[in-house]
């Protein structure tokens, strides 16, 4: 097996993160100093990753945490308060995807590389909706520019169609499909305005509902397989066991 896929469906991070330990030299296979493709044999083989051994896992878990305003994402960051410092999760899991640090709503946190790596890739497309905040009060004409596509990053980048719906003079919901750095809030000032509140309130099939700021809840069996049978094209009863 392939040393990334190990780490990923052993629980320690996405595949994407395993490259980057991998890289850094943090991870070790019967003591050396891994490399990017290796194969590893998971019945024989030792893999740390910093120092730690990582140990095959027995069951996969998902949780949904209402991230606060000023918590970053990343499992490590020096001098920050990450999202692992605020949970209690007996289980070692690590965040899909990342919300910038004054964003806060919906994000998962599990220890299965597979969705992970399906939720990460863009070419999957899956949804993600955010309710917006704005100064002031935005017209219908901002509004639909941002559903149409609005150009960002020194006009180098056009973002994609996006579903818009309108709560109030200063507030809207809008669904993308596509998750560049920091998009929502370079769209809205592309379109002259700025971002006071921003708040991820689904993932594809799973809602952030009325789940408390910084609380975090295991997934139910429906939520769970709602959003692994929308993402991963094989039989959820076949990943998720009891």
């Amino acid at each position: 097996m392939r040393l990334q896929k190990y780490l990923s469906e052993s629980g320690v991070c996405s595949r994407r993160k395993a490259e980057e330990y991998i890289a850094a030299g943090l991870v070790r296979v019967n003591g050396d100093v891994a490399t990017i493709g290796q194969s590893v044999d998971p019945e024989n083989d030792v893999v740390t990753v910093d120092d730690k051994v990582v140990a095959e896992r027995d069951s996969l878990v998902y949780y949904k945490l209402n991230k606060p305003r000023g918590i970053v994402t990343t499992c490590s960051q020096p001098w920050e308060k990450t999202i692992l410092d605020i949970v209690d999760i007996p289980e070692r899991v690590f965040p899909i995807g990342r919300l910038d640090k004054d964003t806060t709503g919906l994000i998962i946190l599990t220890n299965d590389g597979r969705l992970s790596n399906y939720l990460m890739h863009p070419r999957y497309e899956h949804e993600k909706e955010y309710v917006v905040h704005v100064y002031g009060t935005i017209d219908d004409i901002a509004l639909d520019r941002m559903a149409r596509g609005v150009r960002i990053l020194n006009d180098t980048v056009l973002t994609r169609p996006a579903k818009i719906r309108r709560i109030n003079s200063w507030a809207f919901s809008i669904v993308i499909r596509e998750g560049k750095n920091r998009q929502i809030r370079r769209m809205v000032e592309a379109v002259g305005h700025e971002v006071k509140k921003l708040k991820r309130i689904r993932i594809e099939t799973l809602s952030l509902g009325e789940l408390p700021e910084g609380a975090c809840l295991r997934l139910t069996r429906s939520e769970r397989e709602d959003l692994l049978r929308r993402v991963i094209p094989i039989d959820p009863s076949r990943i998720v066991g009891q």
